[in-house]
């Protein structure tokens, strides 16, 4: 197995949607395994087949039950809303306050071809969709505020958060101050 550079901001195979994967094969499942090493040595709970270079509808993901691949996602319901702090393999250094559905369910493929269903709610639903909008080619940027956005613009063109940690939009009312949740 070997890690692949993971994609940054900027990069245009970040912002074009992937095209299906229409063979079940052997590289797929190589793809799906390089592509966890890659996750776990970022660390990060989630990575997108176009994170790496790769123009083919598949993510994976490990929620803290063991990794998962997922091969041409779809949305097919969701339910509630709740604001969570979301990062980005790709946005290195930033997080944000991003309202998304709790309840997702999702149905897609395993690595042999065999379709299933699979309900998420909190972290694994926003895992869902978080992955499923890089395939989709969009990044958590396009889901924030203008104002928002336009901070979070000025760092990342200026050179980024040069390593560290800043979060955008965090209230200042006194809430959770720990570490920021690993990257998606």
């Amino acid at each position: 197995m070997a890690t692949f550079p993971i994609r940054v901001f900027g990069d245009l195979g970040l912002k074009q949607r992937c095209p299906d994967v229409t063979e079940f094969d052997g590289s797929l499942a190589r793809l799906a395994d390089d592509m966890i090493e890659t996750m776990y040595a970022a660390p990060g709970v989630g990575l997108a087949a176009n994170q790496v270079g790769v123009q083919k509808r598949i993510f994976v993901y490990d929620a803290g039950d063991g990794p998962f691949t997922v091969v041409n996602p779809a949305i097919v319901e969701t339910s509630e809303t709740w604001e969570y702090e979301e990062g980005c393999l790709s946005v290195p250094g930033l997080y944000f306050p991003i309202v998304r559905p709790r309840c997702v369910t999702l149905s897609g493929y395993d690595l042999n071809g065999k379709e299933f269903v699979r309900e998420g709610q909190d972290l694994l639903g926003r895992i869902f969709l978080h992955e499923t909008d890089h395939l989709d080619g969009y990044l958590l940027l396009d889901r924030l505020d203008a104002g928002l956005r336009r901070e979070a613009m000025k760092i990342l063109r200026s050179g980024g958060t040069g390593g560290q940690v800043r979060r955008l939009g965090v209230r200042e009312d006194g809430g959770d101050s720990g570490p920021p949740p690993r990257p998606e």
